[in-house]
């Protein structure tokens, strides 16, 4: 089942302007997409080392390597939760079947309905970076991004999509769904960075 790893920030305290959540909310926008199995596949394309497009279907996505990671999920809402336990397929173990051409630094993490967060390239590779399944050893429901949702501990949790569907490649930064709609296109809670408008040189696309 793989081995588990802890989140290793060496804070002890929240970020800034968050609060301890002992549940998990549900938050997100538009309606819950129904899984069907036999449809589903996750693609990796784009800027891609062999120029080719990597596809895999659910019964194979699932077969991938399972471990357990233990990160914080701090919501854009000013909620946080620490220490849980997020199980799946790690975002450098698609990296390493899928890799990206020399020449990339970012990916777009898309999901159902088109949604989308734009990450760089050494974020989404963080070892605490999962494809997650579970979670506490409970399997996701639909609800929380059943099949798949991507947990990007160390940055807010827009940034970790529910019901993913692949990864793009980019040679260049372009911004996500929420980026596109005001918030911040880095998103790192340590320096509570929520909107654009907080945006400094180099932390956003080029004009």
């Amino acid at each position: 089942m793989g081995r588990s790893e802890s989140h290793g920030t060496g804070k002890a305290s929240l970020p800034p302007g968050q609060r301890l959540q002992r549940g998990w909310p549900v938050t997100h926008y538009g309606p819950v997409p129904k899984f069907r199995p036999q449809r589903w596949e996750f693609r990796v394309f784009g800027a891609t080392a062999d120029g080719d497009e990597h596809c895999w279907s659910h019964e194979e996505f699932s077969a991938l390597p399972y471990e357990t990671v233990t990160g914080d999920f701090h919501c854009v809402t000013k909620f946080s939760m620490i220490g849980a336990e997020w199980g799946g397929v790690r975002a450098r173990t698609v990296v390493a079947l899928a890799p990206p051409a020399a020449e990339a630094t970012h990916v777009m993490v898309w999901a159902e309905y088109g949604f989308s967060s734009n990450l760089r390239l050494a974020d989404f590779t963080d070892g605490q970076v999962v494809f997650a399944t579970h979670r506490g050893g409970e399997l996701l429901t639909a609800e929380h991004g059943f099949p798949v949702r991507l947990v990007v501990p160390h940055l807010y949790a827009w940034k970790g999509p529910k019901w993913v569907r692949g990864i793009e490649y980019m040679t260049a930064d372009r911004r996500g769904f929420w980026e596109e709609r005001g918030y911040h296109n880095i998103g790192d809670p340590w320096r509570e960075q929520r909107y654009s408008y907080q945006e400094e040189p180099g932390d956003g696309p080029e004009p």
